[in-house]
C-alpha cells in the first residue's frame, strides 16, 4: 500500500487559514473596550411623567427596546408630575434614569437641592415646545391676556409650571395674583377646558402631545403665540439662556387648522442619570437611546430629532463616564 503524503499547496493554504484566522482574532480582541464589563443584569427604574404626556410614552417604548437589546436587564417605570420631580426621584434613588427638561435641571442645581452636585447627563434628547391652549373662540392673544382667568399651569414639580411662572413673570403678570393657577398636569387639563372650568393652559412638551391631539379632534383650539416673550425671559437671568425661540409648525397638530405657523419658545430634554450609576449599565442604556431613535420615533414623534451629533451637547450637566465612553466608540 503506498504511503500518503500531503499536498505542498494544501499545507500552504491551511497555514494562510490559521495565520488569517489568528490575525482575525487579534483585531476583535484590540476593537474590544478592555474596560468592557458583562452584560448589564438586574433591576432599573426610568422616572418618566405624567399619563398621556410624552416622557410616558417615550418611557414605554425605550423600555421595550432595553429589553431586547439587555434581556438580563428588569426596566421598572416610574410616575412623576415632571422635570422637578424626576430629578428629585433621580437623586432620592428612588429612580435610576429619568427625563428632564435642561432649564429644570438649572434650577435644580441652583438651588442646591439634594443630590444636585451628583447628576450627569446621558444624551441631549429631543425639544419641549411650550404650548398655551385656548378654545378657538377665546380673546385670549398673548400671555398678558390671562389676566384674571383659570390657567392650568401644572403640577407642583412639573417643569411645565417652572416655566409657567417665569413666562407669566416675563408678561408682568403675578402668578398668584392675577390668574387662578389650577395645578393640575396634562391628564387633567384638556378635560378641564372641555368642561369649561379652565379658560386656558401651559403645556411643555415634544410635538406632537397626544393629549392635545385628542382634545383638538373633539373641540375647536388654538394655541397662543409666546415668541413675544423670548426677549423678556433672556433678560430675566442666566437660567433663562435655555430657552430660545421656535416655531411651532402647521402639521404638528393637524386636527387644529392653525392658518400658519405659531411662534413659541423650545427647550431641550436630556436622559438623567447619577455619577455613581454603573459605567456599563450607562453606556449600554446610551447606545439603546441612540440606536433606537427611528423605532422610538415612529410612536413618539420627538424622538426623531435624537442625533449622535448633537446628544453630546448636555449643558448644564457633564456627561456620565459610561455614556462619554459610548461616544468615543461610536465616533465616526
Amino acid at each position: 500500500m503506498l504511503p500518503r503524503f500531503a499536498r505542498p499547496g494544501g499545507r500552504r493554504a491551511a497555514r494562510a487559514g490559521a495565520v488569517a484566522a489568528a490575525v482575525l482574532a487579534l483585531l476583535l480582541w484590540s476593537l474590544w473596550p478592555p474596560d468592557r464589563g458583562p452584560e448589564p443584569a438586574g433591576e432599573i427604574t426610568v422616572a418618566t411623567g405624567v399619563p398621556t404626556g410624552v416622557y410616558e410614552k417615550y418611557g414605554d417604548v425605550l423600555k421595550e427596546d432595553l429589553g431586547q437589546d439587555l434581556p438580563a436587564l428588569k426596566v421598572r417605570l416610574r410616575h412623576s408630575q415632571g422635570s422637578l420631580d424626576n430629578l428629585r426621584q433621580l437623586a432620592s434613588g428612588e429612580a435610576d434614569f429619568t427625563f428632564a427638561t435642561a432649564d429644570a435641571v438649572a434650577t435644580y442645581r441652583d438651588r442646591k437641592q439634594p443630590g444636585a452636585g451628583r447628576l450627569r447627563a446621558c444624551a441631549r434628547l429631543y425639544d419641549d415646545y411650550m404650548q398655551l391652549v385656548v378654545r378657538k373662540d377665546s380673546p385670549v392673544k398673548s400671555t398678558r391676556d390671562l389676566a384674571g382667568l383659570r390657567v392650568g399651569v401644572g403640577a407642583d414639580g412639573s417643569g411645565v409650571q417652572l416655566i409657567a411662572r417665569r413666562l407669566l413673570q416675563a408678561a408682568r403678570l403675578d402668578f398668584e395674583k392675577d390668574i387662578t393657577p389650577v395645578r393640575v398636569g396634562i391628564d387633567r387639563m384638556p378635560g378641564l377646558l372641555e368642561k369649561g372650568e379652565l379658560d386656558a393652559f401651559f403645556w411643555s412638551g415634544g410635538l406632537s402631545t397626544n393629549a392635545v391631539k385628542v382634545l383638538g379632534e373633539r373641540l375647536p383650539i388654538r394655541l397662543v403665540q409666546l415668541g413675544d416673550l423670548i426677549e423678556p425671559l433672556h433678560r430675566m437671568g442666566r437660567q433663562t439662556r435655555y430657552y430660545r425661540s421656535a416655531m411651532m409648525p402647521t402639521d404638528a397638530y393637524p386636527e387644529l387648522n392653525a392658518p400658519g405657523v405659531v411662534q413659541t419658545i423650545a427647550i431641550a430634554n436630556l436622559l438623567v442619570t447619577r455619577d455613581d450609576t454603573d459605567a456599563d449599565l450607562t453606556e449600554s442604556v446610551t447606545r439603546t437611546v441612540i440606536k433606537s431613535r427611528d423605532h422610538i420615533g415612529s410612536k413618539v414623534n420627538a424622538a426623531q430629532k435624537v442625533d449622535l451629533r448633537t446628544a453630546i451637547f448636555t449643558d448644564p450637566l457633564e456627561l456620565h463616564a459610561g455614556a462619554r465612553r459610548y461616544y468615543l466608540s461610536a465616533k465616526p
